[in-house]
């Protein structure tokens, strides 16, 4: 397999028994079998193609920011899109490739003066991740400037898909109940100020370091916002800021947030999110459903 994929990308874009907790943003998670990382989208297609030839497992990684991997690692291909990050702007119209940060695609707007990105300035995810989940904060979300979108689906086809086509929802899209891998995304925005875009940018940017726990690794956002609450606020209501298990805590700095504190296991990690769960269910009768994405095996 390993030089089935060579032959597809090259020697470079392909590692065995890779360690996937170099690639996630909680510094979590097993060894990968292949974790290949291609540089064009004939290359996502192929390797695609050859995995449903070959019949083994296949995974995308995206770029590790709202990810947990467990301990046991992943088997078969692995596929990290970091490659992939071109972002170009024609007028009001930004096309940027999945790989690219959603926060430098907002960066490259400010820099053209167009409105309507400001909101993901802070956003640690890539564009194809930002688009799985329908990423959003502070009162934006992707759904609001995507304009289109280009994936390639289970069989290794390159379909174009407009926004409408995605359903997107809070949190929420079809692309991975269809099994797409986001290319790129073509964002419609506005003509706006740089004086203004920078401005709120700025604010937004201080909004998030001064609350959120940037010192330690963790996955973001632990659980969605449930209906008529604020995930964090029930955390924190439920006494549970600063509860450890191993090295991983309930962030003292902002209750929604899990980090990795000390060297932790992905087991760790997963099992507070549960006592976190259980308990705000016990205390007050809420379901929190996490927004962080949990895949691989147990060791």
């Amino acid at each position: 397999m390993k030089e089935k994929l060579i032959n597809i990308t090259s020697k470079k874009n392909v590692m065995v028994n890779e360690h996937l907790r170099n690639h996630t943003y909680t510094h979590l998670g097993g060894k990968a079998d292949f974790l290949v990382t291609p540089e064009t989208y004939e290359q996502v297609q192929e390797i695609v193609k050859l995995a449903n030839r070959e019949a083994i497992d296949f995974t995308l990684l995206g770029n590790g920011s709202n990810l947990i991997v467990k301990d046991g690692g992943i088997r078969g291909i692995v596929m990290n899109l970091q490659k992939l990050t071109s972002i170009k702007t024609d007028g009001t119209i930004m096309v940027a490739q999945s790989g690219a940060r959603i926060i430098d695609v907002s960066r490259e707007a400010l820099g053209k003066h167009l409105a309507g990105l400001e909101f993901a300035c802070g956003i640690p995810g890539s564009v194809g991740g930002a688009l799985f989940m329908n990423a959003g904060a502070y009162g934006g979300e992707v759904k609001d400037v995507l304009e289109s979108t280009i994936v390639v689906d289970r069989e290794g086809n390159l379909l174009n898909l407009n926004a409408d086509e995605l359903d997107l929802e809070y949190r929420k899209s079809n692309i991975p109940d269809n099994g797409y891998i986001v290319l790129e995304a073509t964002f419609s925005l506005k003509e706006g100020k740089y004086d203004a875009i920078k401005a709120t940018m700025d604010d937004l940017t201080y909004k998030r370091e001064s609350k959120q726990p940037l010192e330690y690794p963790s996955c973001g956002s632990v659980f969605k916002r449930p209906p008529g609450y604020f995930a964090g606020k029930l955390i924190q209501d439920s006494e549970l800021q600063g509860e450890q298990i191993g090295g991983a805590q309930v962030s003292l700095k902002h209750a929604g947030f899990i980090v990795n504190r000390s060297d932790a296991s992905a087991k760790e990690y997963i099992d507070l999110i549960h006592h976190v769960q259980d308990t705000v269910k016990t205390k007050f009768g809420v379901n929190l459903e996490r927004e962080v994405k949990i895949i691989g095996e147990d060791l």
